[in-house]
């Protein structure tokens, strides 16, 4: 039985091939094996979409960024027209509670990036936080800004 998360419901597509339970990614335009942070990144992905009214063309999921020299990867970015990055989302699995060391992976994620704004979720607890770049700092916010269109 898959987990309830704390997200709006959205139309998903499941497919099951050799015992393993896949669902549509609508970014990747394909499917993925279903693990329990897979759900919460496509409960994710559906919120910045139809509630955040996010274009799927300024969204990017699961691509790999070189960090220290070492390969790491994001779970959803969003991009700005002009091509820097809007925002960060790091999703973990349900079971797992967020704690410093969450936060602590994202912001160096951000150091290669400079997102304006960071999002971190386990599907129960939603954490956002905007950027201070001159300060050198964040502020956690309630909410991350709806879409504007620049």
């Amino acid at each position: 039985m898959l987990q309830e998360l704390n997200f709006p419901k959205f139309e998903y597509r499941f497919k099951s091939t050799e015992n393993k339970v896949s669902i549509f990614d609508v970014i990747r335009k394909k499917f993925i094996i279903l693990q329990p942070e897979e759900w919460v990144r496509q409960h994710c992905v559906h919120y910045l979409i139809n509630e955040k009214k996010f274009p799927k063309s300024l969204i990017n999921v699961e691509k790999e960024l070189i960090i220290n020299g070492l390969k790491k990867r994001y779970d959803i970015v969003i991009f700005n027209s002009d091509g820097s990055i809007h925002l960060i989302v790091e999703c973990k699995s349900h079971s797992i509670q967020i704690d410093q060391t969450t936060f602590d992976q994202i912001a160096r994620y951000n150091l290669a990036l400079n997102a304006s704004y960071l999002m971190v979720t386990n599907g129960f607890n939603h954490y956002y936080c905007e950027m201070d770049f001159e300060a050198e700092r964040f502020s956690f916010l309630r909410d991350i800004p709806n879409y504007t269109p620049h």
